[in-house]
């Protein structure tokens, strides 16, 4: 077989859209078949390098890795990185084309893209037995559904069958369902092939008596009740969605291996991008990782990390509004760790000359570092691999500021000074030998009697987790039905609902 494909629709944005995608890959890739992920556009600050020098969506990237193959531009042709409340950076097939604003991306730009979206799909089937693609919010946003080519439009252009996704932790999935395919057009409708339930608590033979009845009402099946499961939720594609309060607990955490937990804070800054950096330490036995926004948080960590963001300028002016970069100096002044990652590296420098991202001229960093940072136009994308600290280190850079290093020691691409460190590249964490050396020198500094576990693996731990996906998806959805899906296209003669049904 070769060019099947399914699309992964959502009855909401964060309805599971991107783990069901996942699952449903790690279950495919299991089963000998060859498959790729795709997202025709994403609209995320979390993103990531290809091996050419792309940037694409890290949820993507993530399902590539499901998929156990590397990850492409056209995987993710079009993404989207949010710089304020009007407007974003398009990136196109990995590489930046310019900021526009929302009015204008859906009032003409993004329709024009329909075309290269897919030829990007119709490559990716062309090569692969199977092309599970990724939805975009909800594909009943019929405000936009003139101009779609991420949900409805995608599956008419390519002719996909579509599945949709529903939370029911949130409640109301029944009502959302029906909803979602009552309000789509009669040639959209006909390609919703059926449901599935997502984040169910409890025993699934309760919801039997409600799918019989979706069915009767639509005329189409569910494929499947996932259950709740804690930690699944790897890569999210929104820094701007991490909840303060939702931050993890010491409980939590797996007991350390020596006499005291590490605590690491956050600083949850405006428009952060790449939060996934601090993931490799969340997964350390006995290291508690929070994110935070106020000033008296900082006074119980052990490091403070001070990470990516789409807007260094705008960064720097939230710390000084909160109180935070008073704390920081003083961090910084007494010995005690801190580690900036690509804009968090510049914040810590001694002046940013920014007439690209913000167009604020020059402004005084914290003075941390002796770096001075000027912003280029054209946008570092790189996979860098170097040595730090006596370890092999791998990263991968995404940034405009260019740093000029004046002093302190070298520090991967970036310098320390004292036990402050900053560098630009994202994802440095996840080499374990590195990660480990980094840990023992932040737990010196900090007093702490904390030894990293021998042993953790966090390539292996993500493999872990990308199989529990695909376990998900093989224990608790119809997977014969869903290889039909995906081998014979979408099923014919479905009725149509008209909005406002039943009746």
């Amino acid at each position: 077989m070769r060019g099947g494909g399914l699309l992964v629709a959502g009855t909401t944005s964060d309805a599971g859209k991107s783990v069901v995608t996942a699952g449903i890959c790690r279950w495919l890739a299991r089963q000998g078949v060859k498959v790729a992920p795709f997202k025709a556009q994403n609209m995320s600050l979390n993103s990531f390098v290809t091996r050419e020098g792309a940037e694409i969506g890290r949820a993507q990237a993530m399902q590539a890795q499901a998929c156990r193959i590397e990850p492409t531009a056209l995987m993710n042709p079009v993404l989207l990185k949010p710089g304020g409340e009007q407007s974003s950076q398009v990136v196109l097939l990995g590489r930046p084309v310019g900021e526009m604003s929302a009015r204008g991306y859906h009032g003409g730009r993004q329709q024009r893209l329909l075309g290269t979206v897919l030829e990007c799909l119709a490559e990716l089937r062309g090569t692969y037995d199977a092309v599970i693609c990724e939805g975009a919010g909800s594909p009943a946003e019929i405000n936009l559904r003139r101009t779609d080519i991420v949900n409805m439009g995608i599956a008419r252009g390519a002719r996909l069958p579509v599945l949709v996704v529903g939370d029911i932790d949130r409640g109301g999935v029944f009502a959302s369902f029906f909803g979602t395919l009552a309000l789509l057009s009669p040639e959209d409708q006909e390609l919703v092939a059926g449901f599935v339930v997502n984040k169910f608590r409890g025993d699934a033979t309760l919801l039997e008596p409600g799918l019989d009845m979706l069915r009767g009402l639509t005329g189409r099946p569910s494929y499947g009740v996932l259950p709740f499961r804690h930690g699944l939720g790897i890569d999210e594609e929104d820094g701007l969605r991490v909840s303060l309060r939702g931050t993890v607990r010491e409980s939590s955490v797996a007991p350390p291996v020596g006499a005291d937990v590490l605590r690491v804070a956050v600083c949850a800054v405006p428009l952060m991008s790449n939060f996934t950096d601090v993931d490799a330490l969340a997964a350390e036995p006995g290291v508690v990782v929070r994110f935070v926004d106020r000033p008296e948080e900082l006074a119980d960590a052990d490091l403070v990390v001070v990470p990516g963001t789409r807007g260094t300028v705008r960064a720097l002016a939230w710390l000084r509004e909160r109180g935070l970069a008073d704390a920081l100096l003083r961090r910084a002044a007494e010995g005690r760790p801190v580690l900036g990652i690509c804009g968090g590296f510049q914040v810590l420098g001694e002046r940013v000359e920014d007439d690209v991202e913000s167009r604020a001229g020059t402004v005084a960093g914290l003075g941390v570092l002796p770096v001075r940072v000027r912003f280029a136009r054209e946008k570092t994308l790189a996979r860098p691999t170097g040595e730090a600290l006596g370890e092999r280190v791998e990263g991968y850079e995404i940034h405009h500021g260019v740093a000029e290093v004046t002093g302190g020691e070298p520090f991967l691409d970036g310098c320390r000074t004292g036990n402050t460190w900053g560098t630009h590249w994202h994802g440095s964490l996840e080499s374990d030998g590195f990660r480990r050396a980094f840990l023992r020198e932040v737990a010196a500094a900090a007093g702490r009697r904390f030894v990293p576990a021998p042993d953790t693996a966090f390539g292996a731990l993500r493999e872990e987790q990308l199989d529990r996906l695909g376990d998900l998806v093989e224990q608790h959805a119809d997977t014969d039905a869903l290889w039909r899906l995906v081998e014979s296209g979408p099923p014919r003669g479905l009725p149509f609902i008209p909005p406002g049904a039943p009746a």
